[in-house]
């Protein structure tokens, strides 16, 4: 029962919360409401997990929007603001957020190069930045089951799109997993139970029996 000593954090070919940076993009009503490829609350439930994780291990976060500024578009589903409400967002009018100067530039500043892609829809404001990236050079991980299209196959084809350029396809609770890593990381613990609890998972729901013993 003895772990290894812990590998360098920023250099890892895994995930850590030393070597990547979370990207949102997208989570704002309209769009949510037009989700056709899983069901809603669940889309929110795993966003909203995923943006937790990403705030309990200290990870970086480029929070973007379309145009709320232009008064076309609302802000982000009010579950997201609660738990990103210190993230500044960038606003947009492309649809492409990589074609956008000031979101480019937080990814940028953040410096880390893999990228833990979420946006809403998977068939254009995930994939398109997400190609871009990788052809900037960066590392693509997609949370799966936290991203959705306006149609099943919009979706699946956005995703396959992705990971023939290179993207990796990760879940939700493969993510918390890859971040937490060692038990012996003991300050970080029950933020991992409760990720697992919030978002409905099974292991979460043993985890919390087996605290109250």
């Amino acid at each position: 029962m003895t772990s290894e000593t812990i590998r360098d954090p920023a250099k890892d070919h895994l995930l850590t919360p030393k070597n990547s940076t979370l990207i949102v993009i997208d989570y704002q009503p309209v769009q949510v409401n037009s989700i056709a490829s899983m069901d809603r609350q669940l889309l929110v439930n795993n966003i909203v997990g995923v943006a937790k994780a990403a705030v309990a291990y200290g990870l970086p976060i480029v929070h973007s929007t379309v145009n709320v500024k232009t008064g076309l578009n609302k802000p982000p589903i009010p579950q997201l603001r609660k738990v990103l409400k210190d993230v500044p967002t960038v606003d947009r009018t492309s649809i492409n957020s990589w074609e956008d100067v000031e979101f480019r530039k937080a990814v940028e500043t953040a410096g880390r190069r893999k990228l833990i892609m979420t946006a809403l829809w998977t068939e254009a404001c995930l994939t398109f930045p997400a190609l871009d990236a990788l052809k900037a050079g960066y590392e693509v991980y997609v949370v799966a089951d936290a991203v959705g299209g306006t149609s099943t196959t919009a979706h699946e084809m956005a995703l396959r799109r992705i990971e023939q350029a290179g993207g990796q396809m990760i879940s939700v609770p493969q993510l918390f997993c890859e971040l937490q890593r060692d038990w012996q990381r003991k300050e970080t613990v029950p933020a991992f139970i409760n990720l697992f609890i919030e978002t409905g998972g099974t292991a979460g729901i043993q985890f919390s029996y087996d605290r109250t013993e």
